[in-house]
């Protein structure tokens, strides 16, 4: 089943134009890899369909509803992790997560939920300048996924992370694909690539389908 149909969007910095009539389908419960190298483009169309920047052109569909002209619906079925630090780094990862869940569902969510699986318990009076990159990353994804979304946008999770931190990102990102969660997933790694379903490179401002085979070396000669 078709959830989401991305159409026509261009984005242009002054003269440079940093995507170029972007395209793409994503059916439901299903993973789709944004590849690309640095400044190819790829944080920029995740924060224009986020609602952080806004479009030159295009439109975002979700059920057949334009989520560019209806903001409270982007906001009921989207979660969104940004490559860089979304946190309050004076306050803890309780604290934070405050912003977002009620007491009781924090509760429950840091004893058997998303919280637990992603290990949040482990560090949950830290304040956040204390933290480590890991630990940031997965308090950003469980402040994110505080409003239960269908549809996940995620900028490089696991970049520079070590495995443990890796694997359960990873460990989520399955289960909740499970669930009949829908996920864009920009990265460069290698283990979040086995993660998707299906991959499309980014380059000079166009999006093309790419068949990921486990080659890493001709994926590269390809960005």
């Amino acid at each position: 089943m078709i959830m989401m149909e991305i159409s026509g969007i261009s984005k242009k910095f002054k003269k440079k134009t940093v995507l170029k009539d972007i395209n793409l389908t994503v059916h439901e419960g299903s993973c789709v890899g944004i590849l690309g190298g640095n400044g190819s483009g790829k944080s920029t169309l995740l924060s224009i369909l986020a609602g952080v920047q806004k479009a030159d052109n295009g439109s975002f569909l979700w059920e057949g509803a334009d989520l560019f002209c209806n903001e409270k619906l982007r906001a009921q079925i989207l979660g969104y992790v940004p490559q860089g630090n979304p946190l309050m780094e004076e306050l803890t990862a309780w604290d934070n997560l405050r912003l977002w869940y009620e007491k009781k569902e924090l509760q429950s969510q840091l004893e058997t939920g998303v919280l637990a699986m992603l290990g949040i318990s482990d560090f949950i009076k830290v304040p956040v300048r204390k933290m480590s990159g890991g630990m940031k990353k997965r308090l950003s994804i469980g402040c994110a996924v505080a409003n239960h979304p269908r549809l996940l946008l995620l900028d490089e999770p696991s970049a520079a992370l070590d495995f443990i931190c890796k694997e359960r990102i990873g460990n989520y990102l399955k289960d909740f694909k499970e669930q009949g969660g829908t996920i864009l997933l920009a990265t460069h790694d290698v283990q979040e690539l086995a993660l998707c379903d299906v991959w499309y490179i980014l380059k000079d401002g166009v999006l093309v389908p790419y068949v990921y085979d486990g080659d890493v070396h001709h994926l590269v000669g390809k960005l």
